[in-house]
């Protein structure tokens, strides 16, 4: 068994969805979630039996509105989402063709998905310009985790766009910046699928748009409003996180090889170990906790309280994380910036620039 399968122990691995890859990329420098993650660690059954359950999940009401909504914008072969993508695209109304990938069964929708893309790549006419319910999938430390993005749209000037649909409104053209932020992490997550799986077939990776189309509700009606939105900061971020977990080599190295977070079952289903042991085992790798962690890690109670007793007061937020590569408190990032900190690994060109932005903050205080 491999080391990083030991860590995780006897249980099987548990299965990333979309969600909670675009979740890895919210603290690219957390070694315990990368770790537990590569391994695939079932972080919501540790956390409830360290006895700190974080309050993730969608309500039911939130879950049928969603799925009202997207019934909605799919309704009659993608007619609203059609609509839409014409404003925002300049879709060619003559050209417009529309593939349920869904139908063709679960078991040969990965293959049927590759083989529709792999002809609408080469331009064959017979390809289609609309993809529901399209299987992708990507590499998480050497497990494969499979994902279904809610559109995907091919225009047919060469360029793929992933529509990511959302029941959260758009109010005065205006939404909730955490939201959106979330989406366009989740949506990063198919754009890089979709280029991964394009390279593989031979084909430019850059077909894929890195504008995504995001279709919210308008002013709470359920009338769809589409919108563009960038996700290269986050594709970057993803690329980063994902990179690091398919190499764990040197964070393995630094644990004992006996250090494992089995969660195996005894008899009552439950995890046998003891929760004080689990705990204990967590605590050999460092953790990266941000305020930011309570809406995207299982764990994040568990390392708030952890921080909490450390007496850490400095940490700094996801968006400010992401620009800096992972460096988690305003001490360490004035030592980096100041030379007192030795960059660790991959840390190399947040210190230069860190170190830039002093010289300059220097020269315009003399």
């Amino acid at each position: 068994m491999r080391r990083i399968d030991a860590l995780r122990g006897t249980t099987p691995p548990k299965p990333h969805d979309a969600r909670a890859i675009a979740a890895l990329a919210a603290n690219p420098g957390c070694a315990r979630r990368a770790l537990m993650d590569g391994a695939g660690v079932d972080k919501d059954l540790a956390a409830r039996h360290l006895g700190f359950p974080a309050p993730f999940g969608q309500s039911p009401f939130a879950i049928t509105r969603g799925n009202q909504f997207e019934a909605l914008v799919k309704a009659d072969g993608c007619a609203e989402l059609l609509r839409m993508l014409r404003e925002v695209l300049g879709l060619p109304i003559a050209e417009v063709a529309y593939h349920d990938v869904e139908n063709v069964g679960a078991h040969l929708r990965h293959a049927h998905t590759r083989a529709l893309f792999d002809r609408a790549a080469r331009g064959e006419h017979d390809a289609g310009t609309l993809y529901d319910h399209p299987l992708l999938s990507v590499d998480i430390a050497g497990h494969t985790a499979y994902l279904e993005p809610d559109v995907v749209a091919f225009q047919l000037d060469g360029r793929f766009h992933v529509v990511e649909v959302k029941s959260f409104a758009v109010v005065d053209g205006q939404a909730d910046p955490a939201s959106v932020a979330a989406a366009a992490r989740q949506a990063a997550v198919y754009v890089l699928a979709l280029r991964t799986m394009l390279e593989e077939l031979g084909h430019d990776p850059l077909s894929v748009a890195h504008e995504v189309v995001l279709v919210c509700p308008e002013n709470f009606a359920n009338r769809p409003v589409a919108t563009l939105v960038d996700v290269r900061r986050q594709l970057a971020v993803l690329r980063r996180q994902l990179a690091r977990m398919t190499t764990l080599d040197r964070l393995l190295a630094e644990l004992p090889e006996e250090l494992t977070f089995d969660l195996e079952p005894g008899e009552d289903g439950l995890p046998a170990r003891s929760a004080a042991d689990l705990a204990d085992a967590l605590r050999r790798v460092d953790a990266r906790y941000a305020p930011d962690c309570l809406s995207t890690c299982d764990l994040c109670f568990f390392c708030r309280d952890e921080a909490r007793q450390e007496g850490a007061s400095d940490l700094l937020g996801r968006n400010v994380r992401d620009e800096l590569g992972g460096v988690a408190g305003v001490a360490e990032a004035l030592g980096l910036a100041e030379g007192s900190i030795t960059p660790r690994e991959g840390q190399e060109e947040i210190a230069r620039l860190l170190r830039g932005a002093e010289r300059l903050r220097q020269d315009c205080l003399t």
